[in-house]
C-alpha cells in the first residue's frame, strides 16, 4: 500500500499547486479519468486475491475519496480567487460623467422633421397623405399632367430617363410628386384632399438646387372647389408653419401645364436683419406655385370638368426648411456630416403638433 500513499500524496500536492481552474481539471483527469493513475489502480483488483482486494480496495478508494475533497476544496478557491481578480479588472470609476445615451446624441435631420410639421398642420386641415413611386412613367409624370409634346421638361437636360424598354418606352425619375395627384385621382372617388410629400429629381446642381430634392403637393378636387378656399388653406399653412399670428400673401399670374389658371404664391417678410421674418416688413419672397386644376387633367383621368373642379399647389420641403431655420446652402443637408445634423438636427422625441409646438 506503500504506492498508494506515495500516489495520493503526490495528486493531492499536483491539487494544491493548480494555478487555475484548466489546470485543476488537468490533474482530475490525470488521476480519476479512464486512464487515470487511481483509476490504473482500481482496474487492478480483479486479478488480486479475496483478501488482497479486501485491503487493497479500502486503501485505494480512501486515496479516490481525499482526492474528490481535495479537488473540491481547491475549486472553491480557485474559483474565488478568479472572482476577486475580475473584480479588480473591471472597477468603475463612479466619478466619471455619464455617457450620453443614444436618444440625447442622435438628432433628426431637417428634411424629416420639416416633413412632421407638413403632415402635422395638414392632417388639421383635413387632408390625407399620398404616397407613389420614384420611378414614373411618362404618361403620369408628364401626358396626363397636360404637358404637351416637345415641351422643355421633357428634355434630356432637366429629366433623368432611362434606356428604352423593349416597347421602346423609357421610365424615368419623377421631376415632381405630380404623378401621386394623377394616381390619387385615377384610384380614388372625389372628394379628395391629400398632400403629397416625396422626393423628386432634377440635372440641376448649385447652392440652392440639387439633383435630388423633396417637394410637397396638395390636391383637392370637389364640386364646390374654388380659389378662395386655395387662399385660406395656404394662408393658414403658412401661419401654422412659420408660427406667426398672420401673414400677408401675394399671388402672382404664371403658367403651369396642369394648373389654369396658375399663380406664383409670394409672402411679406422682413429681410433687413441676418434672418428673414414673416410676417412683417415690406418685402417679399416667393414660396410655391399654385392654381386650379386644369379642366384636360381632370379628364385625363376620367373625370367630368363639368361637374368637378379643383385646386393645387406644391412647394420645395428643402426650400422652407433653409428659410424657416436659417440654413444658407442646399447642399449639406446630403452631404452626411454629422457636425452639420448635430447643429440643425431635433431631437428625436420631440414631435411637431400643432398643441405643443412644431419645434418644441
Amino acid at each position: 500500500m506503500t504506492d498508494v500513499a506515495t500516489l495520493s500524496r503526490t495528486i493531492l500536492a499536483d491539487i494544491a499547486a493548480a494555478p487555475d481552474e484548466a489546470a485543476l481539471e488537468a490533474v482530475r483527469v490525470a488521476a480519476l479519468g479512464k486512464r487515470g493513475s487511481i483509476s490504473a489502480l482500481l482496474a487492478t483488483l480483479g486479478k488480486m486475491s479475496p483478501d488482497e482486494r479486501k485491503v487493497a480496495g479500502a486503501a485505494i478508494n480512501a486515496a479516490k475519496d481525499q482526492v474528490h475533497e481535495a479537488l473540491a476544496a481547491r475549486k472553491s478557491v480557485l474559483k474565488s480567487a478568479a472572482l476577486d481578480a475580475r473584480l479588480k479588472a473591471e472597477t468603475l470609476d463612479v466619478t466619471l460623467p455619464v455617457q450620453p445615451s443614444a436618444l440625447e446624441t442622435g438628432r433628426i435631420h431637417p428634411i424629416s422633421q420639416v416633413i412632421d410639421e407638413l403632415t402635422a398642420i395638414f392632417a388639421d386641415l383635413g387632408f390625407a397623405i399620398a404616397e407613389g413611386p420614384d420611378v414614373e412613367t411618362d404618361d403620369f409624370n408628364f401626358t396626363k399632367l397636360n404637358f404637351p409634346a416637345g415641351h422643355p421638361a421633357r428634355e434630356m437636360h432637366d429629366t433623368f430617363f432611362f434606356n428604352p424598354d423593349a416597347n421602346g418606352e423609357r421610365k424615368l425619375l419623377r421631376t415632381h410628386t405630380s404623378p401621386v395627384q394623377i394616381r390619387t385621382m385615377l384610384g380614388q372617388k372625389p372628394p379628395i384632399r391629400v398632400i403629397c410629400p416625396g422626393r423628386t429629381y432634377r440635372c440641376d446642381s448649385d447652392q440652392t438646387h440639387t439633383p435630388m430634392f423633396h417637394q410637397v403637393e396638395g390636391l383637392v378636387i370637389d364640386r364646390t372647389a374654388n380659389l378662395g378656399q386655395l387662399r385660406w388653406v395656404l394662408t393658414e399653412f403658412c401661419k401654422a408653419f412659420f408660427e406667426v399670428k398672420d401673414v400677408t400673401m401675394r399671388f402672382r399670374p404664371s403658367f403651369f401645364p396642369f394648373t389654369e389658371p396658375s399663380m406664383e404664391v409670394d409672402i411679406q417678410c422682413d429681410r433687413s436683419g441676418k434672418d428673414i421674418r414673416f410676417g412683417q416688413g415690406t418685402d417679399w419672397l416667393e414660396i410655391l406655385g399654385c392654381g386650379m386644376v386644369h379642366p384636360n387633367v381632370l379628364r385625363n383621368v376620367g373625370l367630368d370638368p363639368d361637374e368637378y373642379q379643383g385646386y393645387a399647389w406644391g412647394m420645395g420641403i428643402d426650400r422652407i426648411a433653409m428659410l424657416k431655420y436659417g440654413m444658407p446652402d442646399l447642399r449639406p443637408f446630403f452631404d452626411a456630416d454629422v457636425r452639420w445634423l448635430q447643429h440643425y438636427g431635433f431631437r428625436p422625441l420631440d414631435l411637431p403638433t400643432l398643441a405643443g409646438g412644431l419645434t418644441g
